[in-house]
């Protein structure tokens, strides 16, 4: 596995899967596609405002990023 992809699995191991419901930044979400690494600090995930209907695309906090990087290690 690359890199990129035991990111992303960790991620979703860390809650950013598919249908996922979560509370980022004060809104409820549910994650509606697979974790974006645009880089190693920089993730991002498509998710549905739960009070809007609305598709957005979400970045996942940098703390939630270094849990991501130290399960790697």
């Amino acid at each position: 596995m690359t890199e990129r992809s035991n990111l992303n699995h960790r991620l979703k191991g860390l809650g950013f899967a598919l249908g996922t419901q979560m509370k980022l930044y004060g809104e409820e979400f549910e994650v509606a596609g697979e974790p974006i690494i645009v880089d190693e600090k920089i993730v991002m995930v498509d998710a549905i405002e739960k009070k809007s209907g609305e598709r957005k695309r979400v970045r996942i906090p940098l703390p939630i990023l270094n849990i991501a990087h130290d399960r790697a290690a």
